[in-house]
């Protein structure tokens, strides 16, 4: 099952597909058993919304959950904007990332996005981390990114084609993202 839906970008657009078209959300088969009876289970409030600008916050977020009726195990799936097990929007997240890979020191890639340095090293530990298993993945669907030379300059390639969520989005097809 894919836990991210990727078609849906923003956070306006998940709450108006969470009132007027739930049915995007519902997963095919359930994760555990593999049957599709998958029922609405009501949802759970996620603070998504951590931007700084003067518009009123969206916060709490209801991000919707379903019960397989055969094995009674839940599940859920996150809009393609949010990133499961984050705090963060895969926006804030790119736009420090791409700081780090263009060489920018922590404590100004800080300043500039408002995310904690400490978030910061671990983002940058996470990629740099999965980045082989990423890169196979990715470079399976877009060949021209086989031609970079190392992590970073692979990274700055496919950020500059794909956002972090699309890249992402991909990748929650074949592995585990955050």
């Amino acid at each position: 099952m894919h836990r991210m839906v990727a078609a849906i970008v923003s956070l306006y657009q998940h709450l108006n597909a969470v009132c007027h078209t739930p049915e995007v959300y519902r997963p095919s088969a359930c994760p555990s058993c593999g049957r599709g009876r998958l029922w609405c289970h009501g949802c759970y409030s996620r603070k998504a919304d951590r931007s700084s600008s003067p518009a009123p916050s969206l916060n709490p977020v209801p991000i919707p959950r379903f019960i397989c009726a055969d094995c009674c195990c839940t599940c859920s799936r996150l809009p393609g904007c949010l990133s499961p097990r984050r705090w963060y929007e895969w926006v804030i997240q790119e736009r420090a990332l791409l700081c780090l890979l263009f060489g920018t020191s922590r404590r100004r890639s800080s300043a500039d996005t408002g995310v904690a340095r400490s978030t910061l090293r671990r983002w940058w530990g996470w990629l740099t981390e999965r980045t082989d298993v990423f890169a196979f993945h990715l470079r399976s669907r877009f060949p021209h990114l086989g031609r970079t030379v190392d992590s970073t300059a692979f990274w700055k390639a496919c950020l500059s084609e794909l956002s972090l969520a699309d890249a992402m989005g991909w990748l929650d097809q074949e592995v585990d993202v955050p």
